[in-house]
């Protein structure tokens, strides 16, 4: 009976890869080790593991004898890698700080911008019910009309969802803009506190809307913060801020000085977070209220923003397909007693949109809510440009590893004499750049946490790198190897190719000749860097458009006092008081200003006569004083202004010229028009921006008002700090106990646009620091060039060459390289800036002055990279490169 052996095809693929003294050799010791497993381990088991030692001798471990037998030392494998590797980058000091700092850089970016898309993806990711929660918006169909989508219904819509949809767990609502009777920012004091406090970040919202979020609480139950009438529910920095160290459940605040209205304290919330509701500080119960009579049970005002849980299962889907009953029997039934003219269109045009509430923070662009929002094409842009940097830091390592081969071409053809094969050297080479990858990460993710509370700042952020998280360790682990194994996989291969007989030959400039690829990654390197260039000009050049253009009123020296609505029926005495004073020219009481955070009210308008005939004008209605227009520098085209000496001006209103386009009046002064009520033109006003550059004007209607919760001030003075040093003097003799607030509404309006400055200066940053590492490269790159030419100079040299010609023929290759950049990054800037800028009502047109101040700064930034080592080579002393010859 044969004894067993061991598996045939394992010897074959042994005997087949090896020389052939080696290979009798390997096999004796593994052979001899699978004859005494045999015996212990059965024949199965011996054979896999006789497979398993025949593949790793494929992996170039170290050999060390052991008795009778052969065992691979994975110390001794590492322990020698890691010389090679720390040998090779203490030889070449200039080249390994380039490949390490150009990989940390991009590896500090690449953390920074990983940590911001997170934190935006994960907003309300943590919600209990979140794969079946929903906020239920109307969606508008009608081409080119001015909004897509919208998140408000009326007060009703939510209990017909309740009573009629069986697939509907729960609802709740929400009402978050500002100016609706107290949501928004108000006065805030407790009961026992005579001093009134400015607090933001108020809304409205249902018991069950904070019970379908499951919002975490610190002090009562959540069951019941909202379910009485005039309760409150406060964030716990607030609790902390006017109650520190006690439990305020139950106690009494009062808003605006209404002591007539006090709320009562429910609960105590944690501070929302990664949330679309993030920032709210105060929800006031809707229980018990009808802001008038008969408001709950009407359809006519859409102020609501509904939220439902869907049972499970649900296709939401055919849910929103559903809700067009809701459509056909309860909105286009009011309209058939009110609005006749809008049946047609509504039927047409109007339905449904069921948004998950996932979606809400980061694809709601076309919303017309007052919500803060994230924009998710944002988020994947800056995702996107931290990956090409990373790229950018990559074919750095790329490049240097191929032009420095030459170097190491007599290392792998004396490797290979004495026995090497081409997959130890793989090997050896990958983990070279595991090596430099780990070094890299290190000093990235330090990079990374220096630069941390900066880019906090920037982003409007508040990150944290999560050193203790369970998964932050073996992610960096894993970086390391995939970036380290991925970006060394070409000059591993490319290395390990080397012919022994061609490089001992003396044939060592394969390294300098194979430029074709080094060619393509530089090119890729600056067309990236051009297009940050491009990118960042454009949204400077917007922003200053934004900031420069005519608006329609002036901003300069008005100062908006805020809060004055506790004066009431002292404002005129408050008014003439600020106009006695020398550098005070105008005064003007008013809740809504052409700047976003104050009151909007939007309505329907008609010409009189029209309302049954005709689909009504959606337009904004403003109360403001007679003093409005010269205060903020409006210009009257045509008619007059308020007179409070004028009884007939209570009914009058002054439009915009969008309002009288719309509406159709050639003529509009002493022409009536209608909403809620009837009012006689007295004044056509030039349009002017109320919202952002995103939006274009809309219809506007002011009427007369006397009441305010901003009084501006239009001031003249060289002096601003003596002029609110007596602002100040007069608002404290009326309201001893309320802090003086104010603004200015030029900065209040440059306020508006922080995430355009903050796109731009983000865009700099990332193109400052992708023409770093780009130079970082070709820095290295042109000090090899001369090293490489340094004796074909210095022939020249001799021969005559002057130093212009010289010169010119260094940098030559590189200004073609940077050439062929900036042709291709055009079209792809114009094409992404482009994009960017559809989002703008009122935008800049690209110029194509934009693209030669990009490719000319690329070009010289290049240059000056380059010029250094050129000009070292053209002056040196050709005698150095040519004493051996």
């Amino acid at each position: 009976m044969n004894s067993p052996q061991p598996p045939k095809r394992a010897r074959k693929f042994l005997e087949w890869f090896c020389r052939e003294d080696l290979a009798e050799a390997i096999l004796g010791d593994l052979e001899e080790l699978y004859y005494r497993r045999l015996d212990r381990l059965g024949k199965t088991k011996a054979d896999w593991l006789f497979v398993w030692n025949v593949l790793l001798f494929f992996r170039p471990f170290a050999f060390k004898r052991i008795g009778p037998t052969t065992t691979f030392n994975y110390t001794a494998m590492f322990k020698h890698y890691f010389k090679i590797s720390w040998r090779s980058l203490n030889r070449q000091r200039m080249y390994s700080a380039i490949k390490i700092g150009g990989f940390s850089v991009g590896i500090a970016l690449c953390l920074l911008i990983a940590l911001f898309v997170q934190d935006e993806l994960n907003v309300d990711q943590q919600h209990e019910n979140g794969e079946n929660m929903y906020r239920i918006l109307g969606q508008n169909n009608k081409p080119n009309d001015t909004w897509s989508r919208g998140s408000c219904f009326p007060a009703p819509f939510t209990g017909v969802l309740l009573e009629h949809y069986p697939e509907v767990e729960k609802t709740g609502r929400l009402i978050s803009f500002d100016g609706w009777y107290d949501a928004g920012s108000n006065l805030f004091r407790p009961a026992d506190d005579p001093t009134n406090v400015y607090e933001e970040r108020f809304a409205y919202a249902d018991q069950s809307f904070i019970e379908m979020f499951n919002i975490p609480m610190r002090y009562g139950k959540l069951t019941d913060a909202l379910a009485k009438p005039q309760s409150i529910l406060i964030s716990k920095r607030k609790a902390d801020k006017y109650f520190p160290n006690e439990n305020p459940v139950g106690k009494t605040v009062i808003l605006n000085d209404d002591e007539e209205k006090p709320f009562v304290i429910g609960g105590v919330m944690e501070n929302l977070q990664h949330t679309h509701l993030e920032g709210f500080d105060f929800f006031m119960t809707l229980s018990g209220v009808e802001f008038w009579q008969g408001e709950q049970e009407n359809w006519c005002c859409w102020n609501y923003s509904p939220y439902v849980i869907l049972k499970e299962g649900t296709d939401p889907a055919v849910f929103e397909e559903k809700l067009l009953h809701i459509r056909d029997e309860y909105i286009i039934g009011w309209q058939k007693k009110h609005d006749t003219q809008r049946i047609k269109e509504t039927e047409t045009y109007f339905g449904f949109d069921v948004q998950p509430v996932k979606d809400i923070y980061l694809k709601s662009q076309d919303v017309s809510d007052f919500l803060a929002v994230s924009d998710i094409r944002i988020v994947w842009l800056f995702a996107t440009i931290g990956v090409f940097i990373l790229l950018l830091a990559c074919i750095n390592f790329i490049n240097l590893s191929t032009a420095k081969s030459s170097n190491r071409a007599r290392e792998v053809g004396l490797r290979k004499v004495v026995g090497s094969y081409r997959s130890n050297l793989i090997h050896q080479f990958l983990s070279e750049s595991v090596f430099f990858c780990a070094v890299s990460v290190l000093m990235g993710v330090a990079l990374a946490n220096l630069a941390l509370p900066f880019f906090n700042d920037l982003a409007d952020k508040q990150l944290a790198i999560p050193f203790f998280e369970w998964w932050f360790v073996p992610s960096l682990i894993g970086l390391t190897l995939v970036i380290g194994l991925v970006s060394g996989l070409y000059p591993s291969f490319y290395l390990s190719s080397f012919m022994p007989i061609t490089v001992l030959r003396g044939n060592v400039s394969r390294g300098s000749k194979s430029s074709g690829l080094r060619s393509g990654l530089v090119v890729f390197q600056f067309t990236t860097s051009i297009v940050l260039i491009v990118g960042a000009v454009i949204v400077s050049q917007q922003m200053d458009f934004i900031l420069n253009k005519k608006l329609g009123f002036n901003k300069e020296q008005v100062i908006m006092i805020q809060g004055t609505g506790t004066l009431q029926e002292k404002i005129p005495e408050f008014k003439e008081e600020l106009l006695r004073l020398p550098e005070v020219e105008y005064v003007a009481a008013s809740n809504s200003l052409p700047i976003l955070g104050t009151q909007r009210n939007g309505n329907s308008w008609w010409k009189e006569g029209y309302k049954e005939l005709e689909s009504g004008v959606g337009g904004q209605i403003w109360w403001v004083d007679p003093d409005y227009f010269d205060a903020l520098g409006m210009n009257i085209l045509d008619g007059r202004t308020f007179s409070l000496e004028m009884a007939s001006d209570s009914a009058a209103v002054i439009i915009n010229q969008k309002m009288a386009d719309k509406l159709g009046l050639d003529n509009p002064v002493g022409e009536r028009i209608e909403n809620w009520g009837k009012w006689t033109i007295i004044g056509v006003v030039e349009d002017f921006h109320f919202d952002v550059m995103q939006s274009e004007i809309s219809p506007l209607a002011m009427v007369l008002g006397t009441w305010g919760s901003i009084v501006s001030v239009k001031v003249n003075t060289q002096d601003m700090e003596q002029t609110l040093a007596s602002i100040t003097g007069v608002w404290d003799e009326f309201k001893p106990s309320q802090p003086f607030r104010y603004s200015f509404l030029d900065e209040s309006y440059a306020h508006m646009y922080d995430d355009v400055k903050r796109t731009g200066n983000i865009f700099s940053i990332f193109a400052a620091l992708a023409i770093l590492v780009a130079c970082l490269g070709l820095f290295a790159l042109s000090a090899f060039m001369v090293e490489q030419r340094g004796k074909e100079i210095s022939i020249r040299k001799v021969l005559g060459a002057s130093f212009g010609s010289i010169f010119n023929l260094l940098v030559y290759d590189f200004v073609k390289l940077i050439m062929i950049a900036f042709v291709l990054s055009v079209p792809v800037s114009w094409y992404l800036m482009d994009w960017w800028l559809e989002d703008y009502a009122y935008r800049i047109e690209i110029s194509w002055t934009v693209f030669v101040i990009a490719g000319f700064m690329a070009l010289v930034i290049a240059l000056l990279t380059i010029s250094a080592e050129s000009i070292k080579a053209a002056v040196a002393n050709p005698m150095k490169n040519l004493r051996s010859e």
